[in-house]
């Protein structure tokens, strides 16, 4: 059985259904995100206590993925992909309904359970079925999904608060949800190459453990705690300091600031496809230094400047992520849904922790407490790159 290769009408109903999976994963995974300064002045909370919204659910996405991705072997993919997808929507409509924010946390809690389904297992199943070559293009398309369903979700959620409320805003986010799940179901293709293995759980746990032996896959987990950690910190909290005076904008206005996600829809295809062409190493150094600029563009007390440092900082973000990515599935050997699962569970772990640590470096020193912690993570970052492109050099000269 080939391998479904760029250019075929396979890869095209592939990358089509992959962008509305990752589309709406992200909608609904951080939908909540422009919706902080609402639920600290609806319910009276702290912005770290609103932050729990989305840290909470990250953190229960992170633990989960890594059990649904070893079940994935002897489930299969899209089965499991597509009822996560169909029930994560349904959760989100019963969410718009939570009568107060501890209801509403619980009904977050048990969507970051559900929602594991997708990102845990698309990319073992790209992996799989894609061709090696073709791997880093279609692997930036699913990420591009993430960017707009990202920035779709922050979008209508900012304009639909400030038209009606935030309930009607999480049930628009629902039903859109639902709509994107059937896409997905009709168009991916079944798997090809998937060979499913009985379920033993001594097993699972011990191949488990073997993807903590590869020092260049330990490095890629890293990378994937601190890329998270840090892009989650900055969307955060720039709701809270561009709301406030001087700059006193609306949460529609705040909402479309989530437009520059279009960067990272563009830079997450084309650094991907780079990546295939120029190597890995060299273009993920590229991808986070320009993340770490445009970090420290957003110092400036110039509203434009300060935007133009958001999209800088998004399409580094999108790019560097979309190649490390695609590289856990190359460097993994066997188990790669279990290479990819622990990859995520940093990468949301990440998000969980950074986005927490973000609302007290936030609360304790302002804006700039907030970039000189995304700075050091990203420099540690930079440092891990070096690395990683030693073993990478190591490996392909062996």
């Amino acid at each position: 059985m080939s391998y479904i290769q760029h250019g075929t009408s396979a890869f095209r109903k592939t990358s089509l259904a992959l962008f509305a999976g990752g589309f709406n994963t992200f909608a609904i995974l951080y939908y909540t995100q422009p919706l902080m300064p609402e639920f600290s002045k609806e319910f009276g909370i702290s912005p770290v206590t609103a932050s729990l919204s989305l840290s909470l659910t990250t953190l229960i996405l992170a633990i989960s993925m890594i059990i649904v991705g070893s079940l994935s072997e002897s489930w299969g993919r899209k089965p499991i992909m597509t009822v996560a997808m169909v029930t994560a929507s349904v959760l989100t409509l019963i969410t718009a309904f939570a009568p107060n924010f501890h209801t509403l946390l619980v009904f977050r809690i048990i969507l970051g359970a559900v929602l594991a389904g997708l990102p845990a297992i698309a990319m073992a199943y790209l992996g799989e079925e894609i061709a090696p070559a073709s791997l880093g293009a279609v692997m930036g398309l699913y990420i591009s999904g993430n960017s707009i369903g990202g920035m779709g979700g922050r979008v209508i959620t900012g304009a639909l608060t400030d038209l009606w409320n935030w309930r009607i805003a999480i049930a628009a986010i629902g039903f859109l949800g639902l709509i994107f799940s059937i896409v997905f179901m009709i168009l991916l293709p079944p798997s090809r190459h998937f060979e499913a293995r009985p379920l033993r759980f001594k097993s699972l746990l011990r191949s488990l453990g073997n993807q903590f032996k590869d020092p260049g896959l330990l490095i890629l987990y890293g990378l994937g705690f601190l890329l998270m950690g840090s892009f989650v910190s900055l969307y955060n909290y720039i709701g809270y300091q561009l709301i406030a005076p001087p700059y006193s904008l609306s949460q529609t206005l705040v909402g479309f600031i989530f437009i520059v996600y279009i960067a990272g829809t563009f830079s997450s295809t084309w650094m991907g496809r780079m990546a295939d062409t120029h190597g890995r190493p060299l273009m993920l150094w590229i991808g986070l230094m320009i993340f770490l600029c445009g970090t420290l563009l957003t110092l400036s007390p110039q509203l434009v400047i300060k935007i133009a440092g958001i999209i800088i900082f998004t399409f580094g973000f999108f790019g560097s992520h979309s190649i490390a990515s695609s590289w856990i599935g190359i460097r993994a050997v066997h188990e790669k849904a279990q290479a990819s699962s622990l990859y995520l569970f940093f990468y949301y772990a990440g998000s969980s922790v950074g986005g927490t640590l973000g609302g007290i470096f936030w609360s304790s020193f302002g804006w700039h407490g907030v970039v000189g912690m995304i700075a050091c993570f990203l420099t540690t970052a930079l440092l891990l790159s070096l690395l990683l492109a030693r073993l990478h050099r190591q490996k392909a000269a062996a």
